[in-house]
């Protein structure tokens, strides 16, 4: 019997599961978000209409059902899974009694948005010994220092509690892998270090050894990491790089970013001698063209593409030995700054990140650069 014969499957092939909703969200803005974005991207079958028809929230679990137009529809919103709305990414399925055609990978995809399922494959990463305060995105920017991510999943308790401290990724470019791998693990990062391999553990796709995506109340107890014995791999390593410090619209205003720059190398020099000290910029954008449609939108998303490659938003301070980068961490990892939690790791020149650091490193001016123009 097809679908089309079938009214309850023809119903649950247009209906999607929308998990790890936060108290803020509910039926209108969801349908709005949704309506908007597909419409924004033009994705979906483009018919009259919204292509939401309903959605139902269930605040006791933290889920949403959201019923679109037609199997087309809902196929393409599952590009959206990931997707930031309001305080955190969007988990989005299929309903369990889905009877239609499985498709685990959406045909589009919608630049920005990392999805929530990290297929079993060779590419799967594991990070774990992740300090627990940190959510989705301040992870996310960690990771980002690689490359652009393809996919991410940060476990919690039951779904949508506490972080267990450890994550599942894939890059969109797959040949970063080893690179953040081997940058990774065994990192520094606030009062833990990181161990971070592929999930497959030398394992082919599909093989057993693959560390699963399993409901979350069955994931094996992930070990602690093993502390390094001493310090000697961070010997060298004199640059702090922290993340989740300043925002691009802390950067903008000339005035304001000579008097950020100079907070921030005030409090760095009290861990030691600062030699060098780097806030990338962003480019001068023109915002009244941002709105979809304008001739400006697609510029506006190229723009902030190339302020995360230039390393916006990230802050580098070389000190002049290493032990100030230690004692640097050790006081600022996990402190609040401007109510963000601020993560720091320490690397040596010879790290491998993105943007290199010796192009964030570059001779320039004494004074703090300007705004460079797009």
């Amino acid at each position: 019997m097809g679908i089309g014969s079938n009214p309850n499957l023809s119903r649950q092939s247009r209906r999607l599961y929308i998990g790890s909703i936060t108290p803020e969200v509910n039926e209108q803005n969801l349908a709005d978000f949704f309506n908007g974005k597909m419409i924004e991207m033009d994705i979906g079958t483009g018919g009259p209409g919204n292509p939401v028809l309903a959605v139902q929230c269930n605040y006791e679990k933290n889920y949403a059902f959201v019923e679109f137009r037609s199997a087309e529809d809902a196929t393409a919103a599952m590009a959206f899974d990931g997707i930031i709305f309001i305080n955190g990414p969007l988990k989005i399925r299929r309903p369990k009694d889905y009877g239609g055609v499985e498709i685990t990978v959406p045909s589009v995809h919608v630049p920005g948005v990392v999805s929530t399922n990290v297929p079993d494959s060779i590419n799967k990463v594991f990070v774990g010994g992740l300090p627990t305060y940190l959510n989705e995105e301040q992870v996310q920017e960690l990771l980002k220092s690689f490359g652009e991510l393809k996919a991410f999943n940060l476990v919690r308790e039951n779904g949508n509690g506490p972080s267990k401290g450890f994550a599942f990724f894939e890059y969109v470019d797959a040949s970063v892998t080893d690179v953040a791998i081997q940058s990774l693990n065994g990192m520094e990062l606030g009062d833990r270090y990181l161990v971070v391999q592929r999930a497959s553990v030398g394992a082919k796709p599909g093989t057993p050894g693959m560390i699963p995506n399993l409901p979350y109340d069955q994931f094996p107890e992930i070990p602690r990491p093993i502390m390094p014995a001493g310090e000697s791999s961070n010997a060298d390593a004199r640059i702090l790089l922290m993340l989740n410090m300043v925002t691009p619209d802390d950067l903008t205003n000339d005035d304001e970013y000579g008097d950020l720059y100079e907070d921030v190398k005030e409090e760095c020099s009290k861990y030691g001698a600062v030699e060098d000290l780097r806030i990338p910029r962003p480019v001068k954008k023109d915002k009244s063209k941002w709105a979809p449609g304008e001739p400006g939108h697609q510029s506006a998303i190229e723009a902030q593409r190339a302020d995360e490659a230039a390393g916006v938003g990230r802050v580098y301070v070389k000190y002049v030995d290493a032990e100030g980068a230690q004692t640097g961490l050790k006081a600022l990892a996990g402190r609040s700054f401007a109510g963000r939690s601020i993560i720091a790791t320490v690397l040596n020149e010879d790290s491998q990140t993105t943007p290199p650091l010796n192009l964030i490193f570059a001779p320039q001016p004494d004074a703090p650069p300007p705004l460079p123009t797009s």
